[in-house]
């Protein structure tokens, strides 16, 4: 078994973290993740204080294994974030404030009342800025991954990541679904690694299956970076553009950005009735360039399960083998 500082400091058994996805609400899937001995996390962003309640519950109904309650910081609402604290989760992971909020407030509240706080940043100077505010573990996301993200590769930015915030441990998010990119992020320096659109396309994923479908069809060529998603939803995202699958929707208003704008109310209604029907066509997905090696749908405890045991044995037989 791989056994890495984030497992001590988080306990769980495998370095593997579910990413707190606001795009999804499935207590199933955080708690089959933790159950799996990985890390399970709560999007919370846009939920009401009562549904994050509920949430909690939910979780805790199927688990006594620790979760993350996740919140993005620029859009935390106080009675919502006051809310989480109220139900003591083990854990609180944050990411994408605002350049000048208050980081320290949110870690230190969360330090409060006994949670271990997980910052995702995706750049060196936010992570010296969340590891100077108090977090406990770095998440550094490189641009490969789904939703939003800034601009360098994971393959760069997690070593500068580790040395810029050692010793405190760092998990590695944005290209990584197998056991070969938890063997690779650990030689990177990262302590374990956090997964979004791997677990889209599981079994507890409140994804249409239509969408997990367009996943495991990937071939990982297929998404581009845009502000189409959120100039529909009439959502400016600090510092971030967002991964997505490129579809008609996208290709509609590529170019046409200050028409969305005009359009936007009626882009989004569109966008709701497509989701429900599950027309991959008309609807932004956000998913990541790791989409072209995801080949199947799988419960997400077998997920965790086959990532540990694969990167087990890369590092246990295959490495060592290479050293003469």
């Amino acid at each position: 078994m791989i056994r890495t500082p984030v497992c001590e400091l988080l306990g769980i058994e495998h370095p593997i973290a579910l990413g707190g996805m606001g795009s999804i609400y499935s207590p199933a899937l955080v708690a089959a993740v933790s159950n799996a001995g990985g890390l399970g996390a709560m999007g919370c962003h846009n939920l009401s204080p009562d549904r994050i309640r509920k949430a909690a519950a939910a979780i805790r109904e199927s688990t006594n294994k620790p979760f993350a309650l996740n919140f993005l910081i620029f859009s935390a609402e106080e009675e919502g974030f006051a809310a989480a604290l109220a139900e003591r989760p083990p854990h609180m992971a944050f990411a994408w404030p605002r350049p000048e909020q208050d980081i320290k407030n949110y870690i230190d509240r969360a330090h409060d009342i006994g949670c271990k706080v997980t910052f995702m940043a995706g750049g060196v100077p936010e992570a010296v800025k969340a590891a100077e505010a108090g977090a406990d573990v770095i998440v550094t996301q490189g641009t490969e991954a789904g939703g939003h993200v800034s601009w360098m590769t994971s393959l760069t930015l997690v070593p500068m990541v580790v040395d810029a915030v050692a010793p405190i441990p760092v998990l590695a998010a944005g290209g990584f679904v197998d056991g070969r990119g938890l063997a690779a992020a650990l030689a990177l320096g990262a302590d374990g690694i956090l997964l979004g659109t791997r677990f889209l396309a599981s079994n507890e994923s409140p994804l249409h299956p239509n969408f997990k479908q367009a996943i495991v069809d990937s071939d990982g060529h297929d998404t581009l970076l845009t502000e189409i998603p959120d100039i529909a939803q009439a959502t400016v995202w600090p510092g971030a553009m967002s991964r997505a699958r490129r579809n008609r929707f996208i290709e509609r208003w590529m170019g046409r950005e200050w028409a969305l704008r005009q359009h936007q109310a009626e882009a989004l209604s569109d966008i709701l009735a497509a989701r429900k029907a599950g027309d991959v066509e008309e609807a932004p997905l956000s998913m990541g360039q790791d989409a072209g090696l995801i080949k199947e749908i799988l419960p997400a405890g077998e997920i965790v399960r086959r990532i540990a045991e694969d990167a087990e044995a890369i590092l246990a037989d295959r490495l060592p083998a290479l050293v003469v």
